[in-house]
């Protein structure tokens, strides 16, 4: 009797196990569409460190100072003999741009030449040769006359004198005024380099007051 009731125990407690064991699975597993939570991240490797003597990096040069424009400007170069630094020598030259235009008496952003100019010297020129068409007239027909005898014309041949005479006159005149151009343009070619060497000088001479070679 014990012995039939022991087995009907374990079977009915067998059932029982067989039975509610899909529903712990069901409950344990996630629902269908539901994020997984994933694993997490592994930690990163520290840098390397640095070899031991290793040469730290070298930093970025720092920017060149720019060439000072005053001297540039003026066609001269400046030494600082004395080892004035950029910003020194950036101020002297401003300084010594200043004193050599008023000392000097010259800008030079604004050199005037001091010469003559075109149609002043074309009108000297004009002055000069107002003659020379008279002048060639009257000796073509003096010669244009004793040619014209010698033909029997002379009428007609101081005539033609005349005309070659007074061409020739007016040709000297026409290259007498292009001559007078081209010197009062060389002259004012010269006025200026002259100015601009005055004003040079002067920068020069403040320069080199202040210790620095001047070239």
């Amino acid at each position: 009797m014990h012995a039939q009731q022991r087995a009907t125990l374990y079977f009915g407690l067998l059932a029982a196990v067989l039975v509610t064991a899909p529903l712990y699975a069901q409950q344990a597993a996630p629902p269908a569409g539901a994020p997984q939570a994933s694993a997490p991240p592994a930690a990163s490797a520290p840098p390397a460190a640095a070899p031991a003597g290793a040469a730290p990096q070298a930093a970025s040069p720092a920017s060149a100072t720019s060439p000072n424009q005053v001297s540039a400007s003026l066609g001269l170069y400046v030494f600082a003999a004395k080892e004035q630094t950029a910003q020194q020598q950036s101020h002297d030259e401003s300084y010594c741009y200043g004193w050599a235009k008023t000392h000097s008496g010259i800008d030079p952003t604004n050199i005037k030449p001091q010469a003559p100019d075109q149609q002043t010297a074309e009108q000297a020129a004009d002055s000069a040769t107002q003659g020379a068409r008279v002048g060639g007239a009257a000796r073509g027909a003096a010669g244009g006359a004793v040619i014209g005898a010698i033909t029997g014309d002379a009428g007609g041949g101081a005539a033609v004198g005349a005309a070659v005479g007074a061409m020739a006159g007016g040709s000297a005149r026409r290259q007498a005024r292009r001559d007078a151009k081209a010197a009062a343009n060389q002259q004012a070619q010269m006025s200026v380099e002259q100015q601009k060497a005055s004003y040079n000088k002067a920068f020069s001479a403040c320069m080199e007051g202040k210790g620095y070679t001047v070239k």
